[in-house]
């Protein structure tokens, strides 16, 4: 597929995949040197004006939700030329080739992948937004072993009642009934992904529609084909009825913090990110920086949305597609083709461009509206900006406009005036820390607040002493990371001594040093009696 028209001020240097809806490119902004991705919508699709609107409604997606574990909105463009999607490159690949060569994960870094893109999900969680298509290739690897959610392409409005959609292999039981959207049905789907990751398979493979759907609503969880120590996350994730689920993506995140930890002691993050990170080290031509064209990084993908009859099981494809589908009383009616995206009497298209770009919500669904304003400004020149999107030349089209990846606020323009600045400098202005004590244990809530790009190192010091604010006797050491940019919270938990004091503590500090040096907490642990020390 060709495209004539590219957007003002960038440099296209290759494509990274295209297909029936358009086409993704990785490019350079020439005023700056700033690779990114751009996504370009086919000139078929822009005949359609509903077709348009959802393209629009994706870019306002992406610009609400602030995350650092999904990608990140540049710009919008839209001109009688064409439309496009400017948006944070990622260096990555997603986890299905990973699976592909390695077979199966090591726990530890199954655990970093599940935590990864599970943040990723809170973020849109917590923005009223449900994916509703979380598995292997809509989540990245990038080169250090962290992870990243993309590809919002069936996503809904909580609540809302889209229809049937999703990939099959990983749609969670109320999804085949169409019913409302929720978190926990992302959950049961990233624990589907968590446990082909453990096990090298999918936890039910039905040959056909009605198989799968049966086996998703009725059958066992095979929980007991996964490592003992994590099977509590199978259990629970994969559970048939929702509110027997974490609630949402958050939830599930403080869950698996406290089995990993209990199974793999408290450095087991970082081991597992070093996995990772060995595994994609294996596949250097598949990332979006490899000089070579890239295949399977940045693949697009069209979700058709029809009542019509289907032509029947396809596999190999990134997705399927049913027609229609229907449960009534457990049993499947109607199940066809080869990608669910299916809408209450519509007939529509809707592009799911994944690795590199979530896409919009379904037809029918609400699009969930970032919280910058989207109201056209009046004024007909861009302003001065010192924003990461790429300046361009005059259009009368709007344009989103965000300011700092990977957390860019979108804006409308009446040009196109994107202008991504050099990285800036990383500092760290503050870390706070709170500890909630149990029997011989606690957990510590951990706030860093971070400007810049790139990645801070937090080192949690604990001490175990017979006074409250002592902090003389070490009780061990565990460091972990944050991404810049935004205020990061993360809970680490550790077990104490029985034969130690009754008093446990914890110091914070940071790589480079906060604002205000480190932050400290102690409190009496449960149940332990406190002895008179002689002073």
């Amino acid at each position: 597929m060709t495209n004539a028209w590219a957007v003002p001020g960038y440099t296209e240097i290759r494509e990274l995949g295209s297909g029936g809806s358009g086409r993704v490119v990785l490019a350079v902004h020439d005023g700056t040197g700033t690779a990114v991705a751009v996504k370009y919508l086919s000139d078929r699709m822009r005949q359609d004006p509903a077709f348009v609107r959802e393209f629009r409604a994706e870019a306002r997606l992406l610009g609400g939700l602030r995350s650092p574990y999904v990608v990140g909105l540049y710009e919008y463009v839209e001109a009688p030329g064409g439309a496009a999607i400017v948006m944070e490159l990622v260096d990555g690949i997603s986890l299905r080739p990973l699976l592909k060569r390695a077979g199966r994960a090591d726990a530890e870094a199954a655990l970093v992948v599940l935590k990864g893109s599970l943040l990723g999900l809170a973020a849109a969680h917590r923005a009223g937004v449900v994916h509703r298509d979380y598995k292997p290739e809509n989540v990245l690897v990038a080169a250090d072993g962290s992870s990243k959610l993309v590809d919002f392409g069936i996503a809904a409005g909580r609540g809302t009642t889209p229809g049937v959609a999703g990939t099959p292999a990983y749609m969670a039981p109320e999804q085949w009934q169409g019913r409302p959207a929720s978190p926990a049905a992302d959950v049961y789907a990233a624990t589907a992904t968590f446990f082909e990751c453990l096990t090298g398979r999918k936890p039910f493979d039905g040959e056909n529609f009605a198989e799968l759907a049966v086996q998703h609503i009725e059958a066992p969880v095979p929980e007991t084909e996964a490592p003992e120590p994590v099977r509590p996350l199978i259990r629970r994730g994969l559970a048939k009825v929702p509110e027997q689920r974490p609630e949402n993506a958050e939830a599930f995140v403080a869950e698996l913090e406290g089995v990993a930890l209990a199974a793999y002691g408290p450095q087991w993050e970082e081991r597992g990110q070093r996995k990772l990170a060995a595994l994609a080290a294996l596949l250097p031509l598949l990332f979006p920086s490899a000089s070579p064209p890239a295949e399977g990084i940045t693949s697009l993908a069209t979700t058709t949305l029809s009542t019509g009859s289907g032509s029947g099981w396809a596999p190999g494809r990134r997705g399927w597609l049913a027609t229609g589908v229907a449960l009534v009383l457990g049993a499947v009616l109607v199940l066809t083709t080869d990608a669910i995206g299916g809408t209450p009497g519509g007939a529509s298209a809707l592009s799911a461009f994944a690795t590199t770009s979530p896409g919009p919500p379904g037809p029918g669904s609400p699009a969930p509206v970032p919280s910058a304003s989207a109201s056209p400004s009046a004024s007909p020149s861009p302003s001065p900006s010192a924003s990461p999107s790429p300046s361009a030349s005059a259009s009368p089209s709007p344009s989103y406009s965000p300011t700092t990846p990977p957390t860019p606020t979108p804006s409308w323009t009446t040009k196109p005036t994107p202008s991504p600045t050099p990285t800036p400098t990383l500092r760290v202005t503050k870390v706070d820390v709170a500890l909630k004590p149990g029997v011989y244990r606690a957990d510590g809530t951990v706030s860093v607040a971070s400007e810049g790009t790139g990645t801070v190192t937090v080192v949690l010091e604990w001490f175990q002493d017979q006074r409250q604010g002592s902090f003389s006797v070490p009780a061990g050491t565990e460091t972990f990371t944050v991404p810049a940019g935004s205020s990061a919270s993360v809970v680490k938990s550790h077990t104490f001594s029985r034969e130690g004091g009754c008093y446990g503590g914890v110091r914070v500090t940071t790589k480079p040093a906060a604002g205000n040096t480190s932050a400290s907490a102690s409190e009496q642990l449960l149940r332990c009696q406190v002895q008179e020390v002689p002073r």
